[in-house]
């Protein structure tokens, strides 16, 4: 990401990180979504360490191509608890807690193993690679998760906006990142647009859940007939 522009982005993603944690605060929610607040407030922990090492020793280093991929690895693993935890809030009246997470346990596991195969098949087993691949298998596996949740949603008639919108953001977010790194895959030799386009996608969604701390009310509810009707 370099060049002033890239920096500016990087910036104001950062701000809006801490931006949510915030907003969190001030509104009370912060201990209601836990999880969401906690990668928000590593995330920008993330990105204050990365452009320390970026001023370091440079974009193209191998210590700052590192310290990316790893902490790129571990925001997702974040990422996808804080998933988890949204199916909590959707299901917290069935009492299915604890399959939920063995459910969402064997599923990471699954996913690890998977990105591991993949990279023992590789001639560069290297662990940036293997993190790389668990990154990007995470992120489609989010994918499906984000859309099997807002299924759920319709299905059992979920009306809390601002749950609403903390989940249809994360699908946006998952999508637009899923559907990056397939390009990428695709389209090698345009790396540099795919890492231009990551910091923007990466304000997108603290942006949005700032937004749903700020203006939504927890109890706040949307009309039943907004939500698209799924015959019983």
């Amino acid at each position: 990401m370099p060049g002033s522009i890239g920096y500016v982005i990087w910036f104001l993603g950062a701000l809006l990180e801490a931006a949510v944690v915030v907003c969190a605060i001030y509104k009370g929610v912060f201990r209601r979504y836990l999880c969401l607040n906690l990668y928000m407030l590593f995330s920008f922990l993330v990105s204050v360490g990365r452009f320390q090492v970026l001023n370091l020793y440079g974009l193209q280093s191998p210590e700052y191509a590192y310290c990316y991929f790893y902490s790129d690895a571990l925001l997702t693993i974040f990422l996808y608890l804080a998933l988890i935890t949204l199916y909590l809030h959707v299901f917290d009246e069935m009492n299915v807690d604890k399959y939920v997470r063995l459910a969402a346990v064997l599923l990471l596991a699954g996913t690890a193993l998977f990105s591991y195969g993949v990279v023992q098949q590789s001639s560069h087993r290297i662990y940036s690679h293997f993190f790389f691949e668990l990154s990007q298998n995470l992120y489609f596996v989010g994918l499906i998760l984000t859309y099997v949740l807002w299924g759920a949603i319709l299905k059992l008639r979920e009306t809390r906006a601002q749950l609403i919108q903390l989940v249809l953001s994360l699908g946006i977010y998952f999508s637009a990142f899923a559907a990056t790194y397939a390009l990428r895959n695709m389209y090698p030799n345009l790396q540099f647009i795919w890492a231009s386009i990551a910091p923007i996608l990466g304000c997108l969604l603290p942006l949005s859940w700032a937004y749903a701390f700020v203006r939504l009310s927890p109890e706040a509810r949307v009309a039943p007939a907004r939500l698209a009707v799924v015959p019983r």
